[in-house]
């Protein structure tokens, strides 16, 4: 992707993402979004954006040997350190609803924040709140205090978020309000309908901010707006 469109995307809160793909594809029909409010590490971060690395996640005691969880996990920093960038990890709880233990914390938020990533989505649980790296954001479903058995069950796999599936390799964006897929299909057409959708807004909420607002004003506005669509 253009370096330029990718940090236009930075710039931007994912409801305007939003608002730009239905623009491009011309409908209200979009819905590749999470569906739940979710906990961002850095509410204040600027949107991050990525290629999804995917992975599944279990607290619960596991019944495999030691040494085939070792294994499996070092597998998954193998698959996490390749891939293109920029990225972002993308990773399923299976324990959800009832969950018990944390993925994201200081340690593996610093290690994918040195693999090159921007950060992470995970309907799973985040601790270690003011100790996360900079530069790297969590969004997560929840916070505890401990990590229990988490341990890693596949990667690179399709999984499922609050409602969204992902696939590896699709392009995320993400901040405090949740994470969407943004579809192969509209980005040649992003740029603009990012600067279409602002500007429409525009039309509004600059004579909403003045002092002398009143129906009139909405009314004259609201007509300029809709002659900007047509």
């Amino acid at each position: 992707m253009d370096e330029a469109l990718l940090e236009r995307l930075r710039q931007v809160d994912t409801p305007t993402v939003c608002n730009a793909i239905e623009r491009v594809q011309g409908s209200r029909d979009f819905d590749r979004y999470t569906r739940t409010t979710m906990i961002s590490s850095a509410p204040d971060a600027p949107a991050i954006v990525g290629y999804a690395r995917t992975a599944r996640v279990s607290a619960r005691r596991p019944e495999e040997n030691a040494e085939a969880l070792r294994n499996r996990r070092l597998d998954y920093y193998r698959y996490m350190a390749g891939g293109p960038r920029p990225g972002i990890v993308v990773i399923e709880d299976v324990d959800v609803p009832d969950v018990l233990g944390a993925w994201w914390g200081e340690l593996n938020a610093t290690i994918h924040r040195g693999f090159g990533f921007a950060g992470a989505v995970t309907n799973g649980v985040m601790r270690d709140l003011g100790d996360l790296p900079e530069g790297f954001v969590v969004i997560a479903g929840t916070v505890l205090p401990s990590h229990g058995f988490v341990h890693v069950l596949d990667v690179n796999t399709r999984v499922r978020v609050f409602g969204l599936d992902v696939s590896p390799g699709e392009l995320i964006h993400a901040d405090r309000h949740g994470a969407v897929v943004i579809p192969e299909g509209v980005i040649d057409g992003l740029a603009d309908g990012i600067a279409g959708c602002l500007a429409s807004e525009r039309i509004l909420l600059e004579p909403a901010r003045r002092e002398d607002f009143d129906l009139a004003a909405f009314e004259a506005a609201f007509a300029n707006m809709e002659r900007s669509r047509n």
